[in-house]
C-alpha cells in the first residue's frame, strides 16, 4: 500500500510537471518548450501503457500536439480546446495561470450588490422612541 501511495504521488508530480510545461510553452511559444511538453506527454502515455497493456495509449501525446496547436495558432476552435483543457484543471493558481497565458478570460462571478435606492430606509415608517 505504501509503494501504491508514491506511485500516486509520482503521477501527480508527473501530471503537474505536464501542466507547467504547458505553462512555460503558452508564455515562451520556443520549440524547445513545446518538446519538453511532448517528452513529458510520452512519459505519461509509456506508465500507463505499461498498467493497461496498451502500447498504442497516445492521450497525452494527442492532447499536447492540439494543446500546442491552439496555443501556437488561437482561433475559435482552438479557444474552446483551451477553455476545456483549462477546465479540467484541479489546481487554481495553475488554472489561472494558464488561463492569463493563453489568454483566456475565465467567466467572473459579480459581488452581491445592494438594493438600488435604499439609502438609509431601514427605520422609515417606525415611530422614534423620543417622540
Amino acid at each position: 500500500m505504501n509503494s501504491n501511495f508514491h506511485g500516486m504521488e509520482w503521477h501527480a508530480g508527473t501530471l503537474r510537471a505536464w501542466h507547467l510545461a504547458m505553462l512555460r510553452y503558452a508564455v515562451t511559444l520556443d520549440n524547445a518548450d513545446r518538446l519538453a511538453v511532448l517528452r513529458i506527454a510520452h512519459e505519461i502515455d509509456r506508465l500507463d501503457s505499461q498498467h493497461s497493456g496498451h502500447a498504442d495509449f497516445e492521450f497525452f501525446r494527442r492532447t499536447s500536439l492540439e494543446l500546442c496547436a491552439a496555443i501556437r495558432q488561437p482561433n475559435e476552435p482552438a479557444a474552446a480546446v483551451l477553455q476545456q483543457y483549462i477546465a479540467r484543471i484541479e489546481d487554481d493558481r495553475l488554472k489561472r495561470a494558464i488561463a492569463a497565458a493563453v489568454d483566456i478570460v475565465r467567466p467572473t462571478v459579480s459581488p452581491a450588490r445592494k438594493p438600488v435606492g435604499r439609502k438609509g430606509d431601514l427605520w422609515k415608517g417606525l415611530s422614534s422612541r423620543y417622540s
